[in-house]
């Protein structure tokens, strides 16, 4: 089943918050993420870079960490989300204001905008996804071991059967490889990259990426 891109949040078995995304792609497979500092970029691979001409939505940051909050998305709206809650508006309330401002992507499959937060310090997380027909953003109950996720095809709802309850991820590498092709995202077809991000027991984050 090709669900395109995905986020999810959830919480590791030890109790840690987790943020993850997921690039799947048939249209743009030339691609990876790549970790600087707090944050997560989608770019072209070397020898790729002219595909940014042929689709303005292909390269953006898809996770950053603002205070105790992880955000993950498929687009530029990553930066918007991340800055609204920066400026001290609620996290609910930032998800959906950026996406009803940006609304879906105007390309020819019209892809849905979605995005995902956890913060670590209360445990809250959210998911939320702007289609052409909807905009739904809502809390989802995580609990350890547990992920729920949303994408832009097929899974294109926020809704507690989109649930994966045997993540064992240990560690932001190991949740990359879970994201890529294992449990209920292995039958997730044409998997690009992914990123996974895991609060600390002491205070921050960790992030990893991992690309095919």
């Amino acid at each position: 089943m090709y669900l395109g891109r995905i986020v999810a949040v959830g919480m590791s078995r030890d109790g840690r918050a987790v943020a993850g995304y997921r690039v799947s792609s048939r249209s743009f497979p030339n691609r990876e993420i790549k970790v600087d500092g707090a944050k997560g970029s989608v770019i072209p691979k070397p020898g790729f870079e002219n595909d940014i001409r042929k689709s303005p939505y292909i390269a953006y940051n898809c996770a950053r960490i603002e205070g105790s909050v992880a955000v993950v998305s498929n687009g530029s709206h990553t930066d918007h989300i991340a800055e609204k809650i920066a400026s001290g508006m609620n996290v609910r309330d930032a998800l959906a204001s950026v996406l009803l401002a940006m609304d879906y992507e105007k390309d020819a499959y019209s892809t849905p905008r979605i995005a995902g937060t956890i913060d670590a310090s209360s445990g809250k997380a959210f998911l939320g996804i702007v289609r052409k027909n909807a905009l739904i953003v809502d809390e989802v109950p995580v609990s350890k071991g547990g992920l729920f996720y949303v994408s832009t095809y097929e899974c294109d709802k926020v809704s507690l059967e989109q649930f994966d309850g045997a993540f064992e991820s240990a560690d932001p590498s190991d949740a990359c490889s879970h994201l890529m092709g294992k449990s209920v995202f292995a039958d997730f077809a044409n998997p690009v990259g992914a990123i996974a991000i895991f609060s600390k027991k002491e205070g921050g984050f960790e992030l990893a990426s991992l690309n095919s």
